[in-house]
């Protein structure tokens, strides 16, 4: 797994001070370290990196998005089975490992985040020995790879439609990776800049989440992959 420099001695550490391990509640196969509630790890998280008005920290928390696309990847294997997998904007690395446990061949976690980088190792440790994934290269990477093409087979993204700027720019992106031939999963629960009138939905799950980070307990969240041109 590749290392990056870090602005604290030891992110990994926070991320076990901060969080406990537990089962991801639509993905049971998988344990993550999460927090027990957003706000205060949120607060903790800005005096650690000496910043405010920090964006969440998703890699505390199982997402809507994430767990539906982990599911589907689990339920569906063939997606990744024997592919090069990316995993964009990982957080917590839910999806990648997904991947991994479904027999993906090479598996790449992308995240800028420094905490989110750190806390992908720390959940890829605590579920190493699971199932089909060990000959998966497992790698995490915190270069911001929007508007790059390194082959991926299968690219895989989650919860990435809640800001506009941020949500434009990655859908072009990812149209034009599905365009070229890649598959191309989203998972969002319909967030406000979702494109739903360029995406086909695959299916529909019942998501657990946390009140503290959403509106409802459980988020109907969509499985989606981008409509293209006939004959594409």
């Amino acid at each position: 797994m590749s290392s990056s420099p870090s602005p604290i001695s030891d992110p990994a550490a926070f991320v076990r001070a901060e969080t406990r391990l537990r089962p991801v509640p639509l993905v049971p196969e998988i344990s993550l370290h999460v927090a027990d509630e957003a706000v205060p790890i949120w607060h903790r998280t800005e005096e650690e990196l000496g910043a405010m008005g920090l964006p969440p920290p998703f890699w505390a928390f199982a997402w809507a998005g994430g767990q539906a696309l982990a599911r589907y990847v689990l339920d569906h294997p063939q997606v990744v089975a024997g592919r090069r997998v990316l995993d964009f904007a990982s957080g917590s690395g839910l999806v990648g490992l997904a991947a991994r446990q479904a027999g993906a061949a090479d598996v790449t976690c992308a995240d800028i985040d420094v905490f989110a980088h750190a806390a992908i190792g720390v959940n890829f440790a605590a579920n190493a020995g699971r199932d089909m994934g060990a000959d998966t290269t497992f790698r995490v990477t915190r270069e911001n790879l929007i508007g790059r093409d390194e082959g991926w087979e299968t690219v895989l993204a989650g919860d990435i439609c809640y800001e506009r700027d941020l949500a434009e720019a990655v859908f072009a992106w990812l149209r034009g990776l599905a365009t070229r031939g890649a598959t191309v999963l989203l998972g969002d629960p319909g967030r406000t800049y979702l494109p739903r009138a360029e995406l086909e939905q695959l299916i529909e799950y019942n998501v657990p989440v946390t009140r503290e980070l959403e509106d409802l307990e459980i988020k109907r969240t969509g499985v989606w992959r981008p409509r293209l041109p006939a004959g594409v």
